[in-house]
């Protein structure tokens, strides 16, 4: 019968002695009270209390936090805004003790900070400056968060306006002014570069025509010199400058039908086709040039007569 009275006392023996150790894990700290007392701060690893009397009041993480607190608020131009601002912290590894028993709910004071600075700051700008200055706020938010919360024991680390959502009318309306924007850029561009090929495609059209100028006149010097030496081949025969201007016209005139017959959709074209038909022009030609002549010169004779 001792034998079995024995065995319930060292069974409980063994579950009290194994009671007395327990485990922190890394980056944690355990608050151990005494009699419903504070007593100590057990860091990392395997740690020893008395049972019984010492109990594990709680633990406390010492990593970094994120809290994300959201803020509706009215900037400068009464436009309603959303904000998402994100609140990183963590426990001071040597206030631990505040930490814990100065704050119930140390979320819902952060959150009463955050909102307090914010509902200060943004409603002093406009929309656009509310983007444009964002972190701005983010260490606004931070000064005011450390100097309040690192009395308790906590550690702002950093403080991010991560989302800023205008209303969704006020979003349309800005995407429109964007749009319009845009637009009228593409059309300054477009109007440019039409003005530029206006410009360019003249310039080619003078150029080609400068060049098919030029290359008239030289289609000219060429005939003429041509029949130039024409004539001089002629007069070694026997012909006269007459004959031989006539005969080369007569030729000409044939080239030319012979021409105007090889195309097929030539228009139609009525022209004498008998030999004399050539020197007829040639005759034409010649009158024409000397009546030319004749005026010339009696212009001439007239305003040296007036001169004198």
């Amino acid at each position: 019968m001792a034998n079995f009275f024995f065995i319930p006392v060292i069974f409980f023996g063994l579950l009290i002695l194994i009671s007395s150790f327990f485990i922190v894990k890394q980056q944690t700290a355990a608050i151990i009270e005494r009699f419903g007392k504070y007593h100590s701060i057990r860091q990392s690893g395997l740690q020893l209390k008395i049972p019984l009397v010492d109990r594990i009041a709680g633990k406390l993480s010492l990593k970094i936090q994120q809290l994300d607190v959201i803020i509706e608020t009215k900037t400068l131009d009464d436009v309603f805004v959303r904000l998402k601002v994100s609140v990183q912290y963590k426990v001071i590894k040597d206030k631990v003790y505040d930490a814990f028993y100065k704050l119930d709910y140390p979320h819902d004071q952060i959150t009463s900070y955050v909102f307090d600075v914010v509902r200060a700051e943004v409603p002093k700008m406009k929309l656009d400056d509310v983007f444009v200055k964002k972190d701005d706020i983010a260490l606004a938010v931070k000064a005011e968060l450390n100097d309040a919360m690192s009395g308790y024991g906590f550690d702002i680390i950093k403080t991010l306006v991560t989302d800023i959502d205008p209303d969704a009318q006020v979003k349309q309306a800005m995407n429109r002014i964007n749009a319009s924007e845009r637009e009228k850029i593409a059309a300054q561009f477009e109007g440019d570069a039409a003005r530029i090929l206006i410009v360019e495609k003249a310039k080619a059209e003078a150029e080609s025509k400068r060049l098919q100028g030029q290359g008239i006149a030289d289609q000219r010097r060429e005939i003429a010199r041509g029949l130039e030496e024409s004539v001089e081949v002629l007069n070694k025969v026997g012909i006269n400058s007459q004959e031989a201007s006539a005969l080369i016209v007569v030729t000409q005139h044939y080239d030319t039908l012979q021409a105007i017959g090889s195309e097929t959709n030539t228009n139609l074209i009525l022209l004498p086709n008998s030999p004399q038909a050539g020197s007829n022009m040639l005759n034409d030609m010649v009158a024409s040039f000397t009546a030319s002549n004749q005026i010339g010169e009696a212009m001439k004779n007239s305003n040296r007569t007036k001169e004198e």
